[in-house]
Parts: structure tokens; C-alpha cells; sequence
């Protein structure tokens, strides 16, 4: 044994009587541990005896049990705390620690007089806070089954009285082993379901599932020119969706009949199981499979199937706004499937593509797009035409110009979507080209130029004095 400190442990006892219960408890709980210290190897090592039995010839040392463990004996408090043990050798105390669950109290953060609106109120805040679908820690999910847990046994007229007088050992050991236990705890995420809806608890479930529930959303891949992206176009679509069906009105059930509550499940829409395990007795809830979870057995209507809707083609007129690119995406709402049981039809989402243009390259609201000139054209300057989404434009090229420098023809660009009264800019970048041959002409006129360029004064704003 440890020269620090014992961990003992106290089992849970599996009686039918709830005063044997305490009375194993207790009988537990009063053990009396007796040790000698090893003053040298050759002296005898600890031994460990209970009360009533023949100890060592080397003196006792008694637990004292603290005030916590004290109120669980006398059936106040249903946790039992740590246990001190001095040693008159030892200047510093060893501790007997004895582990049990958390406080159920504790767990909800109530007080033990709180009535079943506290509970309800403190295990709605705590069940939004950790459930693992909304808190992603690590713990999350094992804190919020412990709250179901202390919710589903403060709330329970027979459980609780049971838990504030032997505690969780009280609950384990009542069912013994003829049945499920008021111990044993359902799912936590159908009592979650219970309180905040979803479907996921019992009747609640069916009744989900026959609610009219809306259609699905559909798509459409719409491929537009250059032009059209720019100032809008209307589009005639042709769309292929889900409508409610004509011959059963949507209700999928066959004309002259009626539904039925399903045998299988009683109209829950979920079967539960029971399996006996050595660790207790475990819950399974699953989708009834007679009725696909909807409580109701109904002959199919053959136009439909059973569905309620069939598939129709339909035309639609859409306007596409000036501005769109590729990627952007058009809802038109109430133009998807039909929806289940009279529920309202899904949307249609319009996915947009546009086919490049040869010369035109767009960047965000502006246009960019190139300009070849001869070298004598940048020398002298000139004007170009210039093809822009509104049609050819002239363009003055000044004299001087450099190679790639870059003219901006103000609001010759796209309208801004949402707001087509903005537009943006056309930038032209302007290519110098030179000759590859000459003739003996051109070269001589420009070797005259180059000569006229190199005598020309350093204050003429050519660069290094010369023309070329």
C-alpha cells in the first residue's frame, strides 16, 4: 500500500430493500484501516484489517472521517468527501480520498429545494449551452448528458426523493435484477428533443414528420454572352420540378381511402428496444420501419406513388440585372419543387456563366482591352478606334507616347450590380510596334531622323538628347 494515501471505493449495492442499501453502505464506510510504519527493512510491512479481526502487534492508526462523510452516514448528503488520516511521524497530512459522481444540485446549479419550474428553467439554459451540435469543446457532449441525467432524475417524483436520501447508489440498487432500473437513463438527445422540438422523442417524432414541410430548392445553369452579363437580358427558362399531384391533391393517399395509425409503432414513428448489458439496461430508439417514421400506414395513390407530387416541365420568364459575372447566382422564389403535406414550394437558383469576348477582358467593373500603333503613330501621335461594349469609340493617342502605357476611357465599363446607374472605366493599353524590315528609303529616312535626334540640344525633352 501507498505510504500517502488509500483510495477506497465504494461500490454500489444491487438490493431490493432500501434499508439494506444503507445499511452496506454504512457497513462500508465504518472499514478501519491498521498499518505499522517500516521503521527499517527488516520490520514488518503494513497489513490492513478490518474492525473486529485480529491486527498486528505494531500499534493502530485510526481514519478520521471528515464532517462531509459524517452527513452522508446520517443520510444528509448523498456524496461522500475525503477522509484525513495524521500521522504523528509525519509532519504533513495524508489524505483518504473516496470518489463518487457530482452532485446532481450542483450539475443543474440549483438549490435542493428548487421546485420543477427552477429545473426545467436551469436545464433549458444548460442543455442550449453544451449541446455538442452548438458547443464543439472536447467535453461539451459529456457534460450535457450529465445534465440530462440530473434533470431526468430531479424531475422525477419517485427518483428524487430516493437520490436526496441515498443518493446515486439508491437509484442503482432499486430495480435489481428484474427489470430496467430507475437508474437507468434514456437518451439525452430525445429529452433535449422534448423541450426544444425536432422530432426526435416518441409521438413528437411522427408528428414532425406529418407536418407540411416545404419543397426542395432546384437549379438551373443559365451560360450568357459578354453583353448580355453586361447590360442584362430577359431569359426564357425552361425549368423541370416537382408539382403537387392533381389526382390525390398532393396527400399521396389513394383516392376513396383514408390512413391508419401504424400497428408497428403505435403512431410514434419509432420502435425502442431494450438490451440487457452487464452494464445495465440500454434504450434503442430507430425509425419505425413499417411506416418510414410517419406514424401512418396509407394505401399510395398510383398517379404519385405515394409522394404527393409529380414531375412537370415548366416555363418561366427571368430578368437577369445588369452586371452579373460568372458565379453569380439569381434566386427566383417559389419556382422550385412543391412542398410535402401543403407545405410552400422551394426556390430555383439561376447559377450564371459568361462566355469570354475576344478582345474585351473584364476585371471587376472595369474593362481592360490592348491597341497596336505603328512607332511613327507614337513619335507623331493619333487617334485609334477602339471596340468597347458600347460599340466603336475613337480613342487620342498623344504624341510621345511610351510602349504599354495605359489610356482610360472613363465610364465606358460595367454597371455596377444592384446599382446600374455606376459604371466602370475602359482601360486601353497602348502596343508600339516596329518595323522588322525597312526599305532603303524608310532607312534612310531614319537614319536622317536619328541623326536630327542626336543634334538636337539637351534642353529639347528628349531623353539623352536624341529622337530615338
Amino acid at each position: 500500500f501507498s505510504a500517502s494515501s488509500l483510495l477506497v471505493v465504494l461500490s454500489s449495492v444491487s438490493t431490493s430493500s432500501a434499508s439494506n442499501t444503507t445499511h452496506r453502505i454504512k457497513m462500508a464506510a465504518s472499514v478501519v484501516f491498521s498499518a505499522t510504519r517500516c521503521a527499517c527493512a527488516n520490520q514488518p510491512q503494513r497489513k490492513l484489517t478490518t474492525r473486529g479481526t485480529a491486527a498486528a502487534a505494531a500499534p493502530r492508526q485510526k481514519i478520521c472521517l471528515g464532517a462531509s462523510s459524517k452527513a452522508f452516514l446520517s443520510g444528509n448528503k448523498p456524496l461522500l468527501a475525503a477522509a484525513t488520516r495524521k500521522s504523528p511521524s509525519v509532519n504533513r497530512a495524508q489524505s483518504l480520498i473516496v470518489r463518487a459522481n457530482a452532485d446532481y444540485y450542483q450539475v443543474l446549479g440549483v438549490p435542493r429545494s428548487a421546485d420543477n419550474k427552477e429545473l426545467k428553467k436551469a436545464y433549458r439554459q444548460l442543455a442550449r449551452k453544451f449541446h455538442p451540435d452548438v458547443n464543439k469543446d472536447p467535453g461539451a457532449e459529456a457534460k450535457f448528458k450529465e445534465i440530462s441525467n440530473a434533470y431526468e432524475v430531479l424531475s422525477d417524483e419517485q427518483k428524487r426523493p430516493i437520490y436526496d436520501k441515498y443518493g446515486e447508489a439508491g437509484l442503482k440498487g432499486m430495480g435489481g435484477m428484474g427489470g430496467p432500473s430507475p437508474g437507468d437513463f434514456t437518451n439525452p438527445f430525445n429529452l433535449f428533443e422534448t423541450f426544444f422540438g425536432g422530432g426526435m422523442g416518441g409521438a413528437g417524432g411522427a408528428r414532425s414528420r406529418n407536418r407540411p414541410q416545404q419543397g426542395e430548392d432546384e437549379r438551373y445553369d443559365l451560360s450568357l454572352s459578354f453583353q448580355e452579363a453586361v447590360f442584362g437580358c430577359e431569359k426564357e427558362l425552361e425549368t423541370v420540378r416537382l408539382e403537387a399531384c392533381d389526382t390525390c391533391t398532393g396527400s399521396g393517399v389513394k383516392s376513396g381511402t383514408r390512413p391508419e395509425t401504424c400497428s408497428s409503432c403505435g403512431g410514434a414513428g419509432q420502435v425502442i428496444t431494450m438490451a440487457r448489458t452487464p452494464l445495465g439496461n440500454f434504450q434503442q430508439v430507430a425509425t419505425c420501419q413499417t411506416c418510414g417514421g410517419t406514424g401512418q400506414k396509407y394505401q399510395p395513390c398510383s398517379a404519385c406513388g405515394g409522394d404527393g407530387r409529380v414531375r412537370r416541365t415548366k416555363r418561366i420568364s427571368l430578368r437577369v440585372p445588369p452586371g452579373v459575372d460568372s458565379g453569380s447566382r439569381l434566386r427566383v422564389r417559389g419556382e422550385g419543387n412543391a412542398g410535402r403535406r401543403g407545405g410552400p414550394e422551394g426556390d430555383l437558383y439561376v447559377f450564371i456563366s459568361v462566355r469570354a469576348d475576344p478582345e474585351l477582358v473584364r476585371d471587376g467593373v472595369n474593362i481592360n482591352t490592348t491597341v497596336a500603333i505603328s512607332f511613327t503613330d507614337a513619335i507623331l501621335g493619333t487617334s485609334v478606334k477602339v471596340n468597347t461594349v458600347d460599340g466603336p469609340v475613337d480613342l487620342k493617342v498623344p504624341a510621345g507616347v511610351q510602349p504599354n502605357t495605359t489610356l482610360l476611357m472613363s465610364k465606358r465599363g460595367v454597371p455596377r450590380l444592384g446599382n446600374p446607374t455606376v459604371r466602370g472605366d475602359q482601360l486601353v493599353t497602348v502596343q508600339v510596334t516596329i518595323p522588322q524590315r525597312l526599305s532603303k528609303e524608310e532607312r534612310k529616312l531614319v537614319e536622317e531622323l536619328a541623326a536630327l535626334g542626336s543634334k538636337a540640344p539637351k534642353g529639347s525633352g528628349k531623353k539623352g538628347g536624341s529622337w530615338l
